[in-house]
C-alpha cells in the first residue's frame, strides 16, 4: 500500500543492508603492487548500488560520490568485504554509506578485520524511462543509524551550499 504522499511505505535501515565480498587478484594491482584505487571505487559503487536498488525496489543510478577515504592499501590475496546501507532518503534520492574491511591473506591469525576504506554516495531512483521516481523514507532502527541519518543530512546541506556557491560565482565572474 502506498502512503498518501505517493511514496512507498517507510523501510528500516536494515532493509537496505548489503554485503559483497571478493578476493583481490593480480589483475587488480597498480604499478606499486597495491590494489588500484579505481578497482576499489568500482567495488564501492557496486555495493552501494545494490543497497540503493534494494531500498528503492528498482533501478537506482549514482548521482554523486561525496567522499571516499582510502585508509589502508589492499594487496593481492586480501579478502575484502564491502558493507553498504541507505543512511538517508529524500523524495527520489538516497545517501548510501559504505565500509570496506579486509582480511589479510598473510595474517589469518588476526581476528579483527582491517577497515581499508569508507565512502558516501548519492543515488537517484529512476523508472524505465530514466526519470526520477519516489523512494521509501528510511527509518533508522538503532541510535547508531539515527546518528548516520543526521550526519547524512549535514553532508546534504554542505553539498547543496557548495553547489549554490559555485553557481553564484559562475554567474558573477
Amino acid at each position: 500500500m502506498t502512503e498518501h504522499t505517493g511514496r512507498p511505505p517507510t523501510r528500516p535501515t536494515s532493509y537496505s543492508r548489503v554485503t559483497l565480498s571478493r578476493i583481490m587478484t593480480a589483475v587488480d594491482v597498480n604499478l606499486y603492487g597495491t590494489v588500484h584505487g579505481g578497482v576499489i571505487m568500482k567495488f564501492i559503487d557496486d555495493v552501494a548500488g545494490a543497497a540503493a536498488a534494494r531500498h528503492s525496489g528498482g533501478t537506482a543510478v549514482t548521482a554523486s560520490i561525496d567522499e571516499i577515504l582510502f585508509l589502508e592499501p589492499l594487496r593481492v590475496g586480501d579478502l575484502v568485504h564491502a558493507y553498504a546501507q541507505v543512511n538517508w532518503t529524500g523524495t527520489t534520492s538516497m545517501e548510501v554509506g559504505v565500509r570496506l574491511e579486509s582480511e589479510r591473506w598473510d595474517r589469518v591469525s588476526e581476528s579483527e578485520p582491517l577497515v581499508v576504506a569508507t565512502a558516501y554516495l548519492v543515488f537517484v531512483a529512476v523508472d524505465a524511462e530514466g526519470k526520477p521516481r519516489p523512494v521509501a523514507a528510511v527509518a533508522p532502527d538503532s541510535p547508531q543509524n539515527e546518528g548516520r541519518r543526521r550526519e547524512a543530512e549535514i553532508r546534504r546541506e554542505h553539498r547543496l551550499a557548495r553547489r549554490d556557491a559555485i553557481q553564484k560565482h559562475r554567474s558573477n565572474p
